[in-house]
């Protein structure tokens, strides 16, 4: 792989620390959910930063696809991340819900295919962990 870009964040205290980018872009607070046995607090939580990345991520892909296909589009990508246990421990789920204005339903759901596709976090998590598309023409 050519490197592009790379990104650098740091992390403090795990679940109730910190974590902040080298260009100090990003700096947060962390605390555990309540759902996890912490406090719930103020910060945020790898599972929301997560969530923030892939729904960013999926948007740009699906624009791209879109911008190749000829079609003009608006969208709004939602992802939901869960963390649960299973059998081997705990484990991740996702759940990508796509608004897409411009185009009909099966149009919608095709370029949210072909995003899906290409989308690096999308690949990153492919056969790792369930993720499930949601798609609707508004």
């Amino acid at each position: 792989m050519k490197v592009l870009y790379t990104a650098e964040a740091t992390a403090k205290g795990g679940r109730e620390g910190s974590v902040s980018t080298s260009d100090n872009k990003v700096e947060h607070n962390l605390s555990t959910p309540e759902g996890l046995g912490g406090p719930g607090g103020e910060g945020t939580n790898p599972e929301q930063l997560f969530a923030c990345g892939y729904s960013a991520c999926f948007d740009g892909a699906l624009n791209l696809v879109a911008y190749q296909s000829g079609e003009d589009i608006e969208s709004k990508v939602t992802a939901k991340v869960d963390i649960g246990k299973g059998n081997d421990g705990l484990g991740l789920g996702v759940q990508i819900h796509v608004e897409i204005s411009g185009v009909d339903q099966a149009k919608a759901e095709e370029l949210v295919n072909k995003a899906h596709d290409v989308c690096p976090y999308s690949k990153a998590t492919r056969g790792n962990i369930e993720v499930s598309l949601e798609t609707k023409a508004v």
